[in-house]
């Protein structure tokens, strides 16, 4: 495991001593195209957590869906998906509501085709998929920017040491996504895309793929190329999967059934060590002691 657990801040390598690298950090910038901006107002506008990559061994996880923008890859190949050879605009952070007017969140990046008119003739969906992180990033990174030219192999604590939390990201993340927004959007007969990296994307249930032309969501996974000249991590399309909206929202939402005697051997456990709702068993009350009213009744 990396002595550092930060791979990039501001968008470059911690290592990355040049000057650009520099000048990214003192003013707190996004190379990545951040809509709200030239900095980086991740957790804060004033005072941003600028972590864009940590480490997980050897590989990189994205903790931030701004990252994924890099070149804007992103979009070139979403509108190649949804119309291609046709111009197209694209816009960020699209407000989406129920027919009711309540949101449903925001699209990350809407993909608008024009026609020759300059009408809108069709549009797509893209959704951004960064990963929750467990443990503080946030100590590492203040420690580091103290002085990144000393820190930026600096040792951290085994034990302190933050991890991706990939099971969280799915449930939390995905799935109220592709539930909320993507139902809509699929009602509307309109075509997604959902950018993952690639760490993010192996940790899915496997999914059902159909040709690109039957494809309702279109699953772009990239990863990273690291650039020895100029000290850099390269976005790359990786793979494409294609499936339909119904049949992979299922498939991410449903659990895989556990075996209920390990549950059972989990709940003996309990009631052995006396684990009730933070009460005693009857057998453990004291003889002096009154139970609690109605408590331990059947």
């Amino acid at each position: 495991m990396p002595k550092n657990l930060l791979a990039e801040v501001f968008g470059y390598p911690a290592d990355n001593m040049s000057q650009d690298a520099i000048n990214h950090r003192q003013g707190g910038l996004c190379p990545y195209h951040n809509s709200s901006g030239l900095k980086c107002t991740k957790n804060s506008a004033t005072d941003p957590l600028g972590v864009c990559t940590i480490f997980d061994g050897d590989r990189l996880v994205v903790t931030c869906p701004i990252r994924l923008r890099q070149d804007l890859k992103i979009v070139a190949d979403a509108a190649n998906f949804f119309f291609p050879g046709m111009r197209y605009v694209p816009l960020t952070e699209a407000r989406l509501k129920d027919k009711r007017s309540k949101s449903a969140g925001n699209i990350d990046i809407v993909i608008a085709a024009l026609n020759d008119d300059d009408e809108i003739a069709d549009f797509g969906a893209v959704e951004v998929q960064a990963v929750y992180i467990s443990g503080n990033v946030s100590r590492a990174f203040r420690e580091y920017m103290k002085n990144p030219a000393a820190n930026y192999a600096m040792e951290w604590p085994r034990k302190n040491y933050p991890s991706p939390d990939y099971l969280s990201s799915s449930r939390k993340r995905l799935a109220p996504q592709l539930i909320y927004k993507g139902s809509i959007l699929h009602k509307w007969g309109k075509k997604m895309v959902v950018v993952a990296h690639q760490g993010f994307f192996d940790q899915l249930p496997p999914l059902k793929e159909v040709d690109e032309s039957d494809a309702e969501i279109a699953w772009m996974v990239y990863d990273f190329r690291h650039d020895e000249a100029t000290n850099r991590y390269i976005l790359e399309r990786r793979a494409v999967k294609y499936t339909e909206f119904e049949s992979a929202l299922t498939t991410i939402t449903t659990p895989t059934v556990g075996d209920m005697a390990e549950f059972l051997k989990y709940l003996k456990g309990r009631i052995k060590q006396g684990k009730i709702m933070g009460l005693p068993l009857p057998s453990q009350i004291p003889p002096e002691t009154e139970p609690l009213p109605g408590l331990f009744e059947v």
